[in-house]
């Protein structure tokens, strides 16, 4: 949409080529979240940027992402931290415990210099359950290095975290094959 002539750019044109390591969120009911920020990590790969994903829920699934950052030798690293859905596990103690484990390791990896960019997959699901205190990754975010590109993955992404977001995404439901149609998850399109 083009701007009426009165109205000015929301940014200069000296930040037009300002460039810094953004904070991405992908957040809503639809499905995608984390199969968009895996598709920024193929991205950042192919421009021979290293990429850490830590994922706070995935556990012992095999998931087609896992075998592709192999096969095709790219420079990412998955995580799984979690052991299922909460839902599965049904042991609020573990989770918390295993959250805390992956929040570590989320801070080691973003904070390490060796990544340009992490994802912290499924993350905003871990803080909406309370495993994860809102303002402990907040404050972590804002010690980031300069240059690195921060995603966290996950339905009800708290408004602080959308606030200090550079970018924010919503994916959607407008269709599911399973709810709607009783259609069961595909190899290759949701694992």
């Amino acid at each position: 949409m083009a701007l009426a002539p009165q109205e000015k750019p929301r940014y200069s044109s000296e930040q037009k080529s300002k460039k810094k390591g953004l904070i991405l969120v992908h957040t809503g009911d639809g499905k995608g979240k984390t199969t968009a920020a895996l598709g920024i990590a193929f991205r950042a790969a192919g421009n021979g940027i290293r990429v850490a994903v830590i994922q706070f829920i995935k556990g012992k699934w095999k998931y087609g992402e896992l075998e592709s950052a192999k096969q095709l030798k790219t420079p990412i690293e998955i995580h799984q931290m979690g052991e299922g859905f909460t839902w599965d596990t049904k042991n609020r103690a573990r989770d918390i415990e295993m959250t805390q484990k992956a929040w570590a390791l989320c801070k080691e990896k973003m904070m390490s210099g060796q990544y340009g960019v992490v994802i912290f997959d499924e993350i905003n699901y871990v803080i909406d359950y309370d495993y994860l205190n809102i303002n402990e990754v907040l404050e972590a975010l804002k010690k980031k290095p300069e240059m690195v590109h921060v995603v966290l993955t996950g339905r009800n992404a708290k408004p602080e975290l959308i606030e200090v977001a550079d970018l924010v995404t919503e994916m959607k439901e407008i269709k599911h094959p399973f709810k709607d149609q009783g259609i069961l998850a595909q190899r290759g399109i949701e694992f």
